[in-house]
Order: structure tokens, then C-alpha cells, then sequence
């Protein structure tokens, strides 16, 4: 690999297949952002209690959690593709039920209220399972070496944020100005987009394992992989009490309707905030990566992100709130691609679908859970006490985890120390 490919910004974006990932990848996270803020404003509306917006959360998390080390098993035993088709399809399913609840013919939500909304995201939790180690897995599989890793999930990650950028925007425009029939409309037209695309890239066939295992020895090796690695554990643990404690996003609906006093419109801009910041910090990122002293960047990044969650729980100004709302998404950034390319870098090829599962359970379950804690706590304690709590609680772990993970806070991704 010569030294400008190592230094070109759009390395991956240049292999035709990739930029059919990120293509589906973009629409699939369009219609989930989309799916997000029509379902939260909506079961807000039908049930007006805080506590329902984080049932929401522990609808998704809890089948996902349950099938999360069996899909990473799964990931690691069946190509990819096949799985990523499969799981899409049934989102599609999922959005076309959520669209027919909406429709004149349906009584469902008459009859039923929000109860049939949780059933639909219970399955799409299910499908999500599957779905994240499968994606995981599968995206290393389209670029050619392990030296474009970070820049490939650079541009993965931008293109993530930059999907839950405009998603949420245009789930609320789309409900506040078209109806929620419209929305949903939208939603289903992505997901069916995404499925497209993926279906345009090339079947790969799975890593060798020069020691298959049976299931239950496979699982286990996963498991122990990351327990014994004391810097990829202690990354994907950080994330998961950070965003445990420190998510306002379950929140928002309250926050745009009952203390700032707008609409919809408001709640799809609010919700798009942290990807502005976190966007252009990604692209920033893929021009000037961060290698020196990358361990002690992500827990300063990490408490700024707790930092900006007690100040937007204190904010009652929708400017101020989106400023906060967009650094969060800025030091979020930095965390998250450090995290991944650390996780990528450190794994072996043909162990990534369970070690992806795991991290599923600690990271990518932890923005549900954190939405249905972040839920209970405003119940308990009241909104903004439970928000300024959770940042709060956000820089007590990052103390924590500084004073114990010694080898986190060494973590150095310069290209000596990554290919030693």
C-alpha cells in the first residue's frame, strides 16, 4: 500500500462495492431515524406519559439482547449477504405494518392503542439482532486491506450520523406538514432501497477458521476474546454506561413539546442535532485521523459528552439545546470511530460476527435500555432531573474507567503500534 493511498481521505469511497454499502447503509439508517421519531411522537400522543417512550427502547433491546450471540454465531457461520437480505426484508414488513395501522381501513390503534406499535418494534428488535453483527462482519469483506479499516469506518460512521442527520428532520417535516401515513409511506420506501442496494453487491464467502468449533464452544470463545482484552472491553464498557446514563433522546419528545413548546418539526431538528456535530467531526476525522494518544482522546471526548447532556437538561433555549445537542454528537463521534476501528483492528476476521455481538449487547442495546432508563428516571424524578442525573452519572464512569483501564488510557493507534 503506498504512502498516498494510506493518505487519501476517499480511499474506500473509490471501490464500487463499498459505495453500494454505504448506499444501503444510508437508507436503511434514513428509514430507522425516520421510523423513530414518527413512533416516538406518536405514542406520546396516544398515551402522554414519559415512561411509554422508554417502553419503546426495552421493546427493541430486549429481543435483540436475547438473539444477539446466537446472530454473531450466525454471522460467523453463514455469508453475510444472505443474512443482511433476509433481515431487511423483514424491516420492510415491519414498516408496512406500522404504515397499515395508520391507514383509514385500520381500526388496530382504535381497538388497541400503542400496544400493537411495541409488537411491530419488538420484531424489528429481532431483525436488528440479527442484522448488526451480520453488517459488522460484512462491511471489512469490501475493502482490500487492513489499512484502509479506519477510513472505511469513517465513512461508514458519516454516513450512519449523516442518515440520523436528516432522518430525523425529515421523519418530523414529513408528520407535521404530510400526516403519519405520509411518513411511514417514506419510511417503507427507504428500507426497500437499502434492500436494493444491497442486493447489487457481490456475495462473499466467509473467512476460514483454521479451528471450527461447535456453537456453544464458539459463543464461549467470543466471549472470552473480549473479557480478556482489557482494551476493547473497557472501550465497549464506556460506551455502554455513557450512553446507559448519559442518552437524552428518549426524552426529546418532552423536551420539544413540554418545555420548549413546539411541534413535531422542532423534535425532527432536535434529534438531528447530535449527528450534525457528530458528521462533521467524522469528516474532519477523515482527513486528520486520530492516532497519538487515542486512549486518552475517547474519555476526554466521552466527558464532554456528559458535560453537554447536564447543560441541555438545564437549557430552555431551542437554540442553545441544539448547540449542546450538536457537540454531544461531535465528541460522540470521536468515540465512536476510535472504538470501532480499535474493535476491527484487534479481531480476527473470522471471529468478527461474535465478537460483534458482543460489543451489540454492550453498545448498540445500550441506546434502548438507556432510552427506557432514561424513561423510568424522568418518571421517577421529573425530566430535567433525570437528565442532569444521567450526564452526571456519564462522568463518574469516565473516572472510573481512567483510574482502572490503564491500558485504554496507553491506547495508541499510530500504524507501528497497529500492525505490531
Amino acid at each position: 500500500m503506498s504512502n498516498k493511498s494510506k493518505k487519501d481521505p476517499y480511499a474506500v469511497l473509490r471501490i464500487p462495492e463499498f459505495r453500494r454499502y454505504v448506499s444501503a447503509r444510508l437508507c436503511i439508517t434514513l428509514a430507522m431515524q425516520v421510523q423513530a421519531v414518527i413512533v416516538g411522537w406518536q405514542i406520546y400522543d396516544i398515551t402522554k406519559d414519559p415512561l411509554s417512550l422508554g417502553l419503546i427502547g426495552l421493546a427493541e433491546a430486549i429481543p435483540s439482547i436475547f438473539v444477539s450471540l446466537y446472530a454473531g454465531y450466525v454471522a460467523d457461520m453463514v455469508p453475510r449477504k444472505k443474512i443482511i437480505i433476509v433481515v431487511i426484508a423483514v424491516l420492510l414488513l415491519c414498516s408496512l405494518a406500522l404504515l397499515f395501522f395508520t391507514l383509514d381501513i385500520s381500526l388496530v390503534l382504535q381497538n388497541y392503542g400503542a400496544l400493537p406499535i411495541y409488537g411491530v418494534i419488538f420484531l424489528s428488535g429481532i431483525a436488528r439482532g440479527f442484522m448488526g453483527p451480520a453488517v459488522f462482519s460484512f462491511m471489512p469483506q469490501l475493502v482490500p486491506s487492513k489499512q484502509l479499516y479506519a477510513n472505511a469506518i469513517t465513512w461508514s460512521t458519516t454516513t450512519w450520523q449523516a442518515a440520523s442527520l436528516a432522518g430525523p428532520a425529515i421523519g418530523g417535516l414529513i408528520y407535521g406538514f404530510f400526516g403519519v401515513s405520509a411518513a411511514y409511506c417514506t419510511d417503507a420506501v427507504l428500507v426497500l432501497l437499502s434492500l436494493l442496494f444491497f442486493s447489487m453487491i457481490g456475495a462473499r464467502a466467509l473467512p476460514e477458521n483454521a479451528n471450527p468449533q461447535n456453537m456453544k464452544d464458539s459463543l464461549r470463545s467470543g466471549i472470552q476474546f473480549v473479557f480478556g482484552n482489557q482494551v476493547i472491553l473497557s472501550a465497549i464498557s464506556l460506551d455502554l454506561f455513557a450512553v446507559l446514563f448519559g442518552g437524552a433522546v428518549a426524552l426529546l419528545p418532552i423536551f420539544a413539546s413540554d418545555i420548549l413548546n413546539m411541534g413535531p418539526e422542532a423534535l425532527g431538528f432536535m434529534r438531528a442535532a447530535p449527528a450534525v456535530g457528530f458528521v462533521l467531526m467524522a469528516v474532519l476525522m477523515a482527513y486528520y485521523p486520530i492516532s497519538i494518544d487515542a486512549g486518552k482522546k475517547m474519555l476526554w471526548c466521552v466527558a464532554g459528552f456528559g458535560v453537554c447532556i447536564i447543560l441541555f437538561g438545564l437549557s430552555t433555549s431551542f437554540w442553545f439545546s441544539m448547540l449542546l445537542l450538536a457537540l454531544s454528537g461531535a465528541f460522540d463521534s470521536i468515540s465512536v470511530i476510535i472504538r470501532s476501528t480499535l474493535i476491527h483492528t484487534l479481531t480476527p476476521e473470522y471471529m468478527k460476527g461474535r465478537v460483534s455481538s458482543v460489543n451489540s449487547i454492550f453498545v448498540g442495546s445500550s441506546n434502548e435500555i438507556g432510552a427506557f432508563e432514561s424513561g423510568f428516571t424522568a418518571k421517577l424524578m421529573g425530566v430535567v432531573p433525570a437528565v442532569v442525573f444521567g450526564g452526571a452519572m456519564t462522568l463518574l464512569v469516565v473516572g472510573v474507567t481512567a483510574f482502572k483501564a490503564d491500558k485504554l488510557r496507553a491506547l495508541d493507534l499510530t500504524p507501528e503500534v497497529e500492525h505490531a
